[in-house]
């Protein structure tokens, strides 16, 4: 048996703050706004897990109403994502996932982000893909007002029948 669920998330850029994008802290002028490290790709895929696991959204299981969360990497969240979907009986299969941003050039840091995303599910590189698309300059994107990221993962039983 196999589910899928699949995750959007966006967040508003800001100066001043750090851009975590993959659990990688990437050089650019502005970094992401929100509670935690604001990591649209990673909030993404948690809710993509969470999704096809049955278990709610990233908001439920890590409200911004919590001060616990407050600055709280986004690496963690994914962790403990992976731990509610494999005590469901699923195991994550593999992760598609794309960013969408204007600036900066994201390609250089992909192969570090598909590997913490692998590490942090407990899974194969191979089994985690990630792109990165601008809007060719329209809308909130194009304007580099934010970031936003699209994952859809495939989880399996891991029990039978």
């Amino acid at each position: 048996m196999f589910r899928i669920g699949q995750g959007y998330d966006v967040h508003r850029l800001e100066k001043g703050r750090e851009l975590w994008l993959g659990g990688v802290l990437i050089p650019h002028s502005s970094g992401l706004s929100g509670h935690s490290d604001a990591d649209v790709l990673l909030h993404a895929i948690c809710d993509a897990v969470l999704g096809a696991a049955g278990s709610g959204d990233i908001g439920h299981h890590f409200p911004d109403s919590d001060p616990a969360h407050r600055g709280r990497s986004s690496r963690e969240f994914l962790k403990i994502v992976g731990e509610i979907a494999k005590a469901g009986g699923w195991s994550v299969s593999n992760i598609d996932a794309t960013i969408i941003a204007e600036k900066p050039k994201l390609s250089p840091y992909v192969t570090e982000m598909c590997g913490n995303v692998a590490a942090d599910l407990d899974l194969s590189p191979t089994q985690v893909n990630i792109k990165a698309t601008t809007t060719e300059g329209l809308g909130f994107v194009g304007r580099e007002e934010g970031i936003a990221a699209l994952a859809v993962a495939m989880l399996t039983s891991e029990t039978s029948g």
